[in-house]
């Protein structure tokens, strides 16, 4: 399996000269070789902290911090776009999840127990909940309605559209939910999200400290019952977790295991079968967090230096480079080509060739 655990990645010969043009950005290129180039993993996953993210000394095309590792990945490169920062000004910036109806992002700022939206005709920001109940991450069900998924509540609430809230879940068996972390949906009407006990731990940073009462784990609530039921436990830290395309499979972001990795499941109807491990970030100290799929089956994962891109076999084959730790990322815009990425204190985006399979 390719991972990006690989001491140098082949990067195109144009792609590296390119890059080394462009005096706004840190010089990456570890050594050149006589018919290849190469990028040390250093190199690959270090911040572009001399870039200028103002927007007042553009960056000269393509931008050389979306890196293909595999020629698969070029397909996805928009050559005359670049990474954009559309608002910084969070604490922990979590879980961006995008509106079709009203056109806008909405994403969660734990510590500071409120949630933000970007809109898209002007690019304004303003607070859009507070307090959240230190949401996380968020969704939305196919009648349009915001599912959050609540550190401080330690439940997935759903906002109706009269204003009210529902608890979707906030119990499995009579014990409480540790602090549900990230939500989808399933045509059938069902809701899937995880349950690490991130937002219950002492530092009280992202939510209320509390004793863990039910172990980490997966859940599915039902789309006509409302009935919980565990579909998996094989996770030491449960976090982001999409569908593919088609909904057979789900993948999970674990990051309480070693190495950090995602997992991947065989959908069978109401249950999960088959689990394996799908891709790990052996980069120390990293791995994914949240995590999306596009229309052609690859995993877009934010991680500490970005976000990465795994093909449908497992393989990384590219690289968004980002100044802040990714913590999560979606697909919006009109032709949902855009992605999203909410990292630490800030959101960025950029066009890309893929599409968002789902609903993020």
């Amino acid at each position: 399996m390719n991972t990006i655990s690989k001491n140098v990645v082949n990067i195109d010969r144009r792609r590296v000269l390119t890059a080394v043009a462009g005096a706004a950005v840190i010089p990456f290129i570890s050594r050149l070789a006589s018919a290849q180039e190469t990028m040390s993993l250093e190199a690959l996953t270090s911040a572009p902290t001399s870039r200028d993210w103002s927007g007042q000394n553009p960056i000269r095309y393509p931008d050389p911090d979306v890196i293909a590792l595999d020629e698969r990945f070029n397909q996805y490169i928009i050559g005359n776009t670049t990474i954009q920062k559309l608002y910084s000004g969070s604490l922990w910036s979590e879980g961006p999840a995008w509106n079709g109806v009203g056109r806008y992002l909405v994403w969660s700022d734990i510590p500071n127990n409120l949630q933000r939206r970007w809109i898209e005709d002007d690019g304004r920001v303003a607070v859009f909940r507070h307090p959240s109940g230190n949401s996380n991450g968020n969704t939305f069900d196919f009648s349009g309605r915001q599912l959050s998924c609540e550190h401080g509540g330690r439940r997935v609430a759903r906002y109706e559209t009269d204003g009210t809230v529902t608890t979707i879940a906030d119990q499995y068996n009579g014990n409480r939910l540790n602090s549900p972390n990230d939500v989808v949906v399933h045509p059938d009407g069902s809701i899937w999200f995880t349950d690490p006990p991130y937002g219950i731990r002492r530092s009280q940073y992202e939510g209320f400290y509390a004793e863990s009462e039910t172990k980490p784990a997966v859940y599915r609530v039902d789309g006509e019952t409302s009935q919980i039921t565990m579909v998996t436990d094989e996770v030491v830290g449960p976090n982001g977790l999409c569908f593919s395309p088609d909904y057979s499979l789900l993948y999970v972001a674990d990051t309480g295991a070693r190495p950090r990795g995602i997992k991947v499941w065989d959908v069978d109807g109401a249950t999960l079968r088959n689990g394996r491990e799908f891709s790990q970030i052996n980069v120390p100290n990293a791995g994914a967090d949240g995590i999306r799929c596009d229309t052609d089956g690859n995993i877009w994962a934010g991680v500490p230096f970005g976000v990465q891109i795994i093909a449908p076999d497992g393989d990384a084959i590219g690289v968004i480079r980002l100044p802040e730790r990714c913590a999560n990322i979606c697909f919006g815009g009109a032709k949902r080509n855009r992605l999203f990425m909410v990292a630490s204190q800030s959101l960025y985006s950029v066009y890309v060739g893929a599409a968002g399979a789902h609903i993020c």
